[in-house]
């Protein structure tokens, strides 16, 4: 820390110039100094680094291998100083180009991504929107690298890295589905219908079946058989038309199955608790007029969908 507090951040810009050019007028005019101060910077940097930084040579001036070392660190160093200090980033949807991605669950991706590109399509029409799977930490560590945006669609029971910031996106009913020739079943379970039938149940993440709909059955002294454990809704749906099994969704999600597939919603046991989604993304970002907007319209969009 010493050695920094007596440095001159400066230098640096001279440092990054003399490695590139190898020749303190070159340097100099791509700093904006004149040569006599280039050369004094570069004194200031051999005396602070105890190093020749260049040295003299028959093929001219050559960095020696320290200075070599340092280069990709420094620029480095360089580039996020003016990231830092840039000024605040201007978003304009209608002429912006942006690609973002999401790494989402099945429910975003069937339920909210067809209004959203639809009005995309209207409002900012350059925009792309690329989907990605989430899995267990990989959407976590993409996140970290900044190469994707969101994470849109985790139950709010799923643990996240507490530096992440996560918000309440989507609190929505949650519903049964049967297969349309499955007449055994009535209009609303009771819960001990509930518990009797055979249920195709779903992971999260990190392979754990257990949800808010079992800790709530567990409260009331019993618990689901399943018949399979898939990781979207969408599997799911597709068993349930097969067979004489059950599924537990958001609602949003039934009433499109119900639209495709032979299946028929049913009500389920009074008392189930709703699931409420959430909305993460990186701290880093969280001042970014981009990454704002695209969350204002992902907020906004499923909210007007879950309300109807």
């Amino acid at each position: 820390m010493s050695q920094l507090r007596s440095l001159d951040l400066n230098l640096l810009l001279v440092f990054d110039a003399l490695l590139t050019e190898r020749h303190v007028t070159r340097a100099a005019e791509k700093v904006f100094l004149s040569q006599s101060a280039t050369s004094h910077a570069l004194n200031r940097l051999r005396e602070q680094l105890d190093d020749p930084i260049l040295v003299r040579t028959e093929r001219g001036m050559q960095p020696t291998p320290r200075a070599v070392d340092m280069l990709p660190q420094i620029r480095q160093a360089l580039k996020l100083l003016e990231r830092t200090l840039a000024p605040p980033e201007q978003f304009f949807p209608a002429e912006s180009e942006r690609t973002f991605v999401i790494a989402s669950t099945d429910y975003f991706e069937a339920v909210v991504l067809p209004p959203l590109v639809a009005y995309l399509q209207r409002e900012a029409p350059k925009i792309r929107i690329e989907i990605e799977l989430i899995t267990d930490r990989a959407s976590e560590q993409a996140l970290e690298s900044h190469d994707i945006d969101l994470v849109v669609g985790l139950d709010s029971s799923q643990e996240v890295p507490s530096h992440l910031i996560s918000e309440a996106w989507v609190q929505e009913e949650q519903v049964c589905v049967v297969g349309a020739n499955n007449t055994q079943v009535t209009d609303v379970l009771s819960l001990d219908e509930y518990i009797s039938m055979t249920h195709v149940v779903f992971s999260d993440l990190s392979g754990i079946a257990t949800s808010n709909i079992d800790v709530w059955l567990e409260s009331q002294g019993c618990s689901r058989q399943s018949i399979s454990r898939n990781l979207n809704y969408t599997a799911a749906a597709c068993i349930v038309a097969q067979t004489d099994a059950i599924i537990t969704l958001p609602k949003q999600m039934a009433l499109l199955f119900c639209s495709m597939l032979p299946v028929r919603l049913i009500g389920p046991p009074e008392g189930l608790p709703d699931v409420n989604m959430t909305l993460i993304y990186h701290p880093f970002f969280a001042k970014s007029p981009s990454i704002r907007w695209l969350k204002e319209r992902v907020i906004e969009l499923g909210q007007n969908i879950v309300d109807g």
